[in-house]
Protein backbone atom coordinates (compact mmCIF):
# COMPACT_ATOMS: atom_id res chain seq x y z
CA UNK A 1 0.00 0.00 0.00
CA UNK A 2 1.29 3.50 -0.83
CA UNK A 3 0.63 7.01 0.40
CA UNK A 4 2.41 8.28 -2.70
CA UNK A 5 5.60 10.03 -3.68
CA UNK A 6 3.70 13.33 -3.90
CA UNK A 7 2.95 13.17 -0.18
CA UNK A 8 6.58 12.46 0.64
CA UNK A 9 7.53 15.45 -1.52
CA UNK A 10 4.97 17.60 0.34
CA UNK A 11 6.42 16.48 3.66
CA UNK A 12 9.88 17.55 2.51
CA UNK A 13 8.49 20.97 1.61
CA UNK A 14 6.86 21.27 5.05
CA UNK A 15 10.22 20.46 6.61
CA UNK A 16 11.75 23.46 4.83
CA UNK A 17 8.90 25.94 5.35
CA UNK A 18 7.78 25.04 8.87
CA UNK A 19 11.06 23.86 10.36
CA UNK A 20 9.38 20.55 11.12
CA UNK A 21 11.59 17.47 10.46
CA UNK A 22 10.04 14.90 8.11
CA UNK A 23 11.07 12.16 10.55
CA UNK A 24 8.73 13.62 13.18
CA UNK A 25 5.77 13.62 10.79
CA UNK A 26 6.60 10.11 9.52
CA UNK A 27 6.86 8.67 13.03
CA UNK A 28 3.56 10.34 13.93
CA UNK A 29 1.96 8.93 10.77
CA UNK A 30 3.20 5.44 11.61
CA UNK A 31 1.83 5.61 15.16
CA UNK A 32 -1.49 7.05 13.98
CA UNK A 33 -1.92 4.43 11.27
CA UNK A 34 -1.15 1.65 13.72
CA UNK A 35 -3.88 3.00 15.97
CA UNK A 36 -6.26 3.39 12.99
CA UNK A 37 -5.59 -0.20 11.91
CA UNK A 38 -6.41 -1.56 15.37
CA UNK A 39 -9.72 0.34 15.31
CA UNK A 40 -10.33 -0.92 11.78
CA UNK A 41 -9.79 -4.52 12.93
CA UNK A 42 -11.71 -3.86 16.16
CA UNK A 43 -9.27 -6.02 18.11
CA UNK A 44 -6.35 -5.94 20.51
CA UNK A 45 -3.60 -6.52 17.96
CA UNK A 46 -0.08 -5.26 18.39
CA UNK A 47 0.71 -3.45 15.14
CA UNK A 48 3.82 -1.96 13.62
CA UNK A 49 3.68 0.38 10.62
CA UNK A 50 6.63 1.42 8.48
CA UNK A 51 6.57 4.16 5.83
CA UNK A 52 9.29 4.18 3.17
CA UNK A 53 10.36 7.83 2.83
CA UNK A 54 11.73 7.18 -0.67
CA UNK A 55 8.72 5.76 -2.49
CA UNK A 56 5.92 6.38 0.01
CA UNK A 57 5.08 2.69 0.44
CA UNK A 58 3.41 1.58 3.68
CA UNK A 59 3.96 -1.81 5.26
CA UNK A 60 1.72 -2.99 8.10
CA UNK A 61 2.58 -5.99 10.23
CA UNK A 62 0.78 -7.63 13.11
CA UNK A 63 3.16 -8.56 15.92
CA UNK A 64 2.71 -11.75 17.97
CA UNK A 65 4.44 -12.84 21.16
CA UNK A 66 5.43 -16.52 21.10
CA UNK A 67 4.08 -18.27 24.19
CA UNK A 68 3.47 -21.86 25.34
CA UNK A 69 -0.24 -21.33 25.90
CA UNK A 70 -2.23 -18.60 24.15
CA UNK A 71 -4.28 -16.33 26.41
CA UNK A 72 -4.88 -13.49 23.91
CA UNK A 73 -5.17 -14.71 20.30
CA UNK A 74 -5.02 -11.12 18.99
CA UNK A 75 -1.36 -10.74 19.97
CA UNK A 76 -0.09 -14.21 21.00
CA UNK A 77 0.89 -17.36 19.06
CA UNK A 78 2.25 -20.74 19.86
CA UNK A 79 5.41 -21.90 18.10
CA UNK A 80 3.28 -24.01 15.79
CA UNK A 81 1.10 -21.05 14.78
CA UNK A 82 4.16 -18.94 14.09
CA UNK A 83 5.75 -21.59 11.92
CA UNK A 84 2.54 -22.18 10.00
CA UNK A 85 2.54 -18.45 9.18
CA UNK A 86 6.04 -18.48 7.77
CA UNK A 87 8.10 -17.77 10.90
CA UNK A 88 10.28 -20.87 10.94
CA UNK A 89 13.04 -19.88 13.40
CA UNK A 90 11.25 -18.80 16.58
CA UNK A 91 11.23 -19.82 20.22
CA UNK A 92 9.26 -19.09 23.36
CA UNK A 93 9.55 -15.38 24.21
CA UNK A 94 10.36 -14.33 20.64
CA UNK A 95 8.17 -12.19 18.41
CA UNK A 96 6.74 -13.15 15.06
CA UNK A 97 5.43 -10.79 12.39
CA UNK A 98 2.90 -11.22 9.64
CA UNK A 99 2.51 -8.53 7.02
CA UNK A 100 -1.07 -7.57 6.17
CA UNK A 101 -2.66 -5.60 3.39
CA UNK A 102 -6.28 -5.10 4.42
CA UNK A 103 -8.90 -4.17 1.85
CA UNK A 104 -10.38 -0.66 1.99
CA UNK A 105 -7.72 0.45 4.49
CA UNK A 106 -6.11 2.76 1.92
CA UNK A 107 -8.86 5.36 2.32
CA UNK A 108 -8.57 5.20 6.13
CA UNK A 109 -4.78 5.50 5.86
CA UNK A 110 -5.02 8.59 3.64
CA UNK A 111 -7.53 10.25 5.96
CA UNK A 112 -5.36 9.44 8.98
CA UNK A 113 -2.29 10.87 7.23
CA UNK A 114 -4.12 14.11 6.51
CA UNK A 115 -5.31 14.47 10.12
CA UNK A 116 -1.86 13.71 11.51
CA UNK A 117 -0.13 16.23 9.24
CA UNK A 118 -2.60 18.98 10.13
CA UNK A 119 -2.25 18.27 13.85
CA UNK A 120 1.52 18.03 13.63
CA UNK A 121 1.71 21.35 11.83
CA UNK A 122 -0.38 22.94 14.58
CA UNK A 123 1.78 21.36 17.26
CA UNK A 124 4.95 22.44 15.48
CA UNK A 125 3.83 26.04 15.13
CA UNK A 126 2.84 26.13 18.79
CA UNK A 127 6.22 24.75 19.77
CA UNK A 128 8.01 27.28 17.55
CA UNK A 129 6.08 30.10 19.24
CA UNK A 130 6.84 28.65 22.67
CA UNK A 131 10.54 28.33 21.85
CA UNK A 132 10.65 31.87 20.49
CA UNK A 133 9.00 33.59 23.45
CA UNK A 134 9.38 31.33 26.51
CA UNK A 135 12.77 32.80 27.44
CA UNK A 136 11.73 36.39 26.78
CA UNK A 137 9.50 37.05 29.77
CA UNK A 138 10.38 40.52 31.05
CA UNK A 139 11.53 41.75 27.63
CA UNK A 140 9.98 44.61 25.72
CA UNK A 141 8.16 43.69 22.51
CA UNK A 142 6.54 45.71 19.74
CA UNK A 143 3.09 44.65 18.64
CA UNK A 144 0.14 45.82 16.60
CA UNK A 145 -3.37 46.03 18.01
CA UNK A 146 -5.57 43.92 15.74
CA UNK A 147 -8.64 43.43 17.88
CA UNK A 148 -10.14 45.70 20.53
CA UNK A 149 -13.71 44.80 21.41
CA UNK A 150 -15.13 45.30 24.87
CA UNK A 151 -12.80 43.79 27.44
CA UNK A 152 -10.76 41.91 24.83
CA UNK A 153 -7.62 43.48 23.38
CA UNK A 154 -5.43 41.25 21.20
CA UNK A 155 -1.96 42.16 20.00
CA UNK A 156 -0.17 40.66 16.99
CA UNK A 157 3.54 40.20 17.71
CA UNK A 158 4.37 38.62 14.34
CA UNK A 159 2.65 36.77 11.49
CA UNK A 160 1.82 33.72 13.61
CA UNK A 161 1.83 35.00 17.18
CA UNK A 162 -0.93 36.73 19.11
CA UNK A 163 -0.80 38.09 22.65
CA UNK A 164 -3.50 39.12 25.10
CA UNK A 165 -3.56 42.47 26.91
CA UNK A 166 -5.71 41.99 30.05
CA UNK A 167 -7.74 44.84 31.47
CA UNK A 168 -5.55 45.11 34.58
CA UNK A 169 -2.45 45.50 32.38
CA UNK A 170 -3.85 48.44 30.38
CA UNK A 171 -3.20 52.09 31.03
CA UNK A 172 -6.34 53.79 32.28
CA UNK A 173 -8.05 55.89 29.60
CA UNK A 174 -5.57 54.73 26.93
CA UNK A 175 -7.25 53.84 23.64
CA UNK A 176 -6.28 50.75 21.67
CA UNK A 177 -7.14 51.14 18.00
CA UNK A 178 -6.71 48.28 15.49
CA UNK A 179 -3.62 48.86 13.37
CA UNK A 180 -1.84 50.90 16.05
CA UNK A 181 1.69 49.81 16.97
CA UNK A 182 2.77 49.97 20.61
CA UNK A 183 5.49 48.76 22.95
CA UNK A 184 4.60 46.20 25.61
CA UNK A 185 6.27 44.20 28.34
CA UNK A 186 6.15 40.46 27.69
CA UNK A 187 4.68 39.50 31.04
CA UNK A 188 3.99 35.78 30.79
CA UNK A 189 4.26 32.88 28.35
CA UNK A 190 2.16 29.93 29.46
CA UNK A 191 1.82 26.54 27.80
CA UNK A 192 -1.81 25.41 27.48
CA UNK A 193 -3.64 22.61 25.68
CA UNK A 194 -4.66 25.16 23.03
CA UNK A 195 -1.14 26.42 22.51
CA UNK A 196 1.02 29.11 24.12
CA UNK A 197 -0.87 31.89 25.89
CA UNK A 198 1.12 35.12 25.84
CA UNK A 199 0.25 37.97 28.21
CA UNK A 200 1.59 41.50 27.65
CA UNK A 201 1.44 44.62 29.82
CA UNK A 202 1.43 48.39 29.43
CA UNK A 203 1.43 49.12 33.18
CA UNK A 204 4.32 47.10 34.59
CA UNK A 205 7.28 49.13 35.97
CA UNK A 206 9.67 46.96 33.95
CA UNK A 207 8.25 48.40 30.73
CA UNK A 208 9.49 51.83 31.84
CA UNK A 209 12.83 50.26 32.73
CA UNK A 210 13.18 48.69 29.27
CA UNK A 211 12.34 52.01 27.61
CA UNK A 212 15.03 53.72 29.68
CA UNK A 213 17.56 51.06 28.70
CA UNK A 214 16.64 51.61 25.07
CA UNK A 215 16.76 55.40 25.13
CA UNK A 216 19.55 56.14 27.66
CA UNK A 217 22.98 54.77 26.60
CA UNK A 218 24.39 55.38 30.07
CA UNK A 219 21.85 52.91 31.51
CA UNK A 220 22.43 50.34 28.77
CA UNK A 221 26.19 50.56 29.35
CA UNK A 222 25.84 50.28 33.14
CA UNK A 223 27.22 53.74 33.97
CA UNK A 224 23.87 54.78 35.42
CA UNK A 225 22.01 52.26 37.56
CA UNK A 226 18.25 52.12 38.09
CA UNK A 227 17.64 51.40 41.79
CA UNK A 228 13.85 51.42 41.82
CA UNK A 229 10.81 52.35 39.76
CA UNK A 230 7.22 52.95 40.85
CA UNK A 231 4.33 53.84 38.57
CA UNK A 232 0.74 54.86 38.57
CA UNK A 233 0.51 53.94 34.92
CA UNK A 234 -0.53 56.68 32.56
CA UNK A 235 -0.39 59.35 35.25
CA UNK A 236 2.95 59.54 37.05
CA UNK A 237 6.10 57.55 37.77
CA UNK A 238 9.24 57.98 39.83
CA UNK A 239 12.64 56.52 38.99
CA UNK A 240 15.49 56.38 41.50
CA UNK A 241 18.92 56.31 39.83
CA UNK A 242 22.55 56.57 40.81
CA UNK A 243 25.76 57.04 38.82
CA UNK A 244 28.71 54.66 39.04
CA UNK A 245 30.88 57.37 37.45
CA UNK A 246 31.32 60.59 39.43
CA UNK A 247 31.62 62.51 36.16
CA UNK A 248 28.15 61.44 34.97
CA UNK A 249 25.00 63.15 36.24
CA UNK A 250 22.42 60.32 36.45
CA UNK A 251 19.39 62.62 36.31
CA UNK A 252 20.77 64.61 33.40
CA UNK A 253 21.59 61.41 31.50
CA UNK A 254 18.03 60.14 31.88
CA UNK A 255 16.34 63.44 31.07
CA UNK A 256 18.57 64.19 28.10
CA UNK A 257 19.30 67.45 26.35
CA UNK A 258 16.31 69.76 26.64
CA UNK A 259 14.39 66.82 28.16
CA UNK A 260 14.26 64.93 24.86
CA UNK A 261 14.96 61.46 26.23
CA UNK A 262 12.42 61.53 29.01
CA UNK A 263 9.84 63.17 26.74
CA UNK A 264 10.18 60.35 24.21
CA UNK A 265 9.59 57.79 26.95
CA UNK A 266 6.68 59.79 28.36
CA UNK A 267 5.08 59.95 24.91
CA UNK A 268 5.47 56.18 24.54
CA UNK A 269 3.47 55.78 27.76
CA UNK A 270 0.61 58.05 26.83
CA UNK A 271 2.03 61.23 28.36
CA UNK A 272 2.85 59.70 31.74
CA UNK A 273 4.75 62.21 33.90
CA UNK A 274 8.15 60.83 34.94
CA UNK A 275 10.19 62.14 37.87
CA UNK A 276 13.86 61.11 37.86
CA UNK A 277 15.43 61.34 41.32
CA UNK A 278 18.83 60.52 42.80
CA UNK A 279 18.93 57.45 45.00
CA UNK A 280 20.58 57.77 48.40
CA UNK A 281 21.31 55.27 51.15
CA UNK A 282 20.53 58.04 53.63
CA UNK A 283 16.81 57.67 54.27
CA UNK A 284 16.14 61.33 55.06
CA UNK A 285 17.95 62.51 51.95
CA UNK A 286 16.27 59.87 49.79
CA UNK A 287 12.85 61.01 51.01
CA UNK A 288 13.78 64.64 50.28
CA UNK A 289 14.76 63.64 46.75
CA UNK A 290 11.66 61.49 46.29
CA UNK A 291 9.31 64.38 47.11
CA UNK A 292 10.72 66.36 44.18
CA UNK A 293 9.76 68.82 42.75
CA UNK A 294 8.72 69.99 46.24
CA UNK A 295 11.45 71.55 48.41
CA UNK A 296 11.73 70.06 51.89
CA UNK A 297 12.78 72.33 54.77
CA UNK A 298 13.66 69.62 57.26
CA UNK A 299 12.88 66.07 58.32
CA UNK A 300 12.73 64.27 61.63
CA UNK A 301 12.16 60.61 62.51
CA UNK A 302 8.93 59.41 64.05
CA UNK A 303 10.24 57.12 66.77
CA UNK A 304 6.85 55.63 67.60
CA UNK A 305 6.56 54.13 64.09
CA UNK A 306 9.04 51.98 62.19
CA UNK A 307 10.49 53.52 59.02
CA UNK A 308 8.51 56.72 59.40
CA UNK A 309 9.61 60.31 58.77
CA UNK A 310 7.96 63.62 59.50
CA UNK A 311 8.67 66.06 56.68
CA UNK A 312 8.32 69.83 57.04
CA UNK A 313 7.66 72.09 54.07
CA UNK A 314 6.70 75.70 53.64
CA UNK A 315 3.11 76.54 52.88
CA UNK A 316 3.83 77.28 49.21
CA UNK A 317 5.41 73.81 48.80
CA UNK A 318 2.61 71.81 50.40
CA UNK A 319 0.55 71.17 47.26
CA UNK A 320 3.68 70.14 45.34
CA UNK A 321 4.75 67.77 48.10
CA UNK A 322 1.35 66.10 48.32
CA UNK A 323 0.60 66.16 44.60
CA UNK A 324 -2.69 65.75 42.81
CA UNK A 325 -4.93 63.49 44.91
CA UNK A 326 -1.88 62.65 47.06
CA UNK A 327 -0.02 61.12 44.14
CA UNK A 328 3.42 62.65 44.74
CA UNK A 329 3.70 61.69 48.41
CA UNK A 330 2.18 58.28 47.70
CA UNK A 331 4.79 57.48 45.04
CA UNK A 332 7.56 58.92 47.21
CA UNK A 333 6.57 56.57 50.03
CA UNK A 334 6.50 53.59 47.68
CA UNK A 335 9.87 54.26 46.07
CA UNK A 336 11.65 54.90 49.40
CA UNK A 337 9.82 52.34 51.50
CA UNK A 338 9.23 54.95 54.23
CA UNK A 339 6.00 56.31 55.64
CA UNK A 340 5.93 60.08 55.09
CA UNK A 341 3.99 62.52 57.25
CA UNK A 342 4.00 66.03 55.77
CA UNK A 343 3.70 69.07 58.02
CA UNK A 344 3.66 72.79 57.23
CA UNK A 345 6.23 75.13 58.82
CA UNK A 346 4.56 78.20 60.28
CA UNK A 347 5.95 81.35 58.64
CA UNK A 348 8.56 83.19 60.69
CA UNK A 349 7.78 86.80 61.76
CA UNK A 350 9.52 89.58 63.68
CA UNK A 351 8.36 90.13 67.33
CA UNK A 352 5.82 92.93 67.82
CA UNK A 353 5.51 95.39 70.75
CA UNK A 354 2.66 93.25 72.02
CA UNK A 355 4.97 90.21 72.09
CA UNK A 356 7.55 92.24 74.09
CA UNK A 357 5.03 93.34 76.72
CA UNK A 358 3.61 89.79 76.96
CA UNK A 359 7.09 88.36 77.59
CA UNK A 360 7.75 90.94 80.40
CA UNK A 361 4.39 90.11 81.92
CA UNK A 362 5.19 86.43 81.96
CA UNK A 363 8.58 87.18 83.58
CA UNK A 364 7.54 89.75 86.26
CA UNK A 365 3.94 88.84 86.77
CA UNK A 366 2.99 92.54 86.32
CA UNK A 367 1.35 94.11 83.34
CA UNK A 368 2.95 97.21 81.81
CA UNK A 369 -0.22 98.12 79.98
CA UNK A 370 -1.72 99.67 83.15
CA UNK A 371 1.16 102.20 83.46
CA UNK A 372 0.71 103.58 79.99
CA UNK A 373 -0.96 107.04 79.79
CA UNK A 374 -4.64 106.94 78.91
CA UNK A 375 -6.26 109.38 76.56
Amino acid sequence: MQIGKDLIKALKQIEVEKDLPTEIIISSLEAAMASAYKKYKNGGQTVEVHIDTINGEISIAEKYHIVEEVANPDCEWTIEQARSNGNEIVGIGDFAYVEVNPENFGRIAAQTARQVIIQRLKDAERQIILNEFADREGDMVVGMIFKAEGDQVLVRLNDRTEAYLPKEERISDETYSPGERMKFLLLQVKKTTRGPRIIVSRTHPSLLKRLLELEVPEIAEGTVEIKNIVREAGARAKIAVRSLDMNVDPVGACVGEAGKRIKYISDELGGERIDVIIWSDDAAQFVRNALSPAKVARTEPVFEQEKSLRVFVKQDQLSLAIGKAGQNVRLAARITGWKIDIKVIEPERLPTLQDLFDDITKTTGESLWQDLPKN
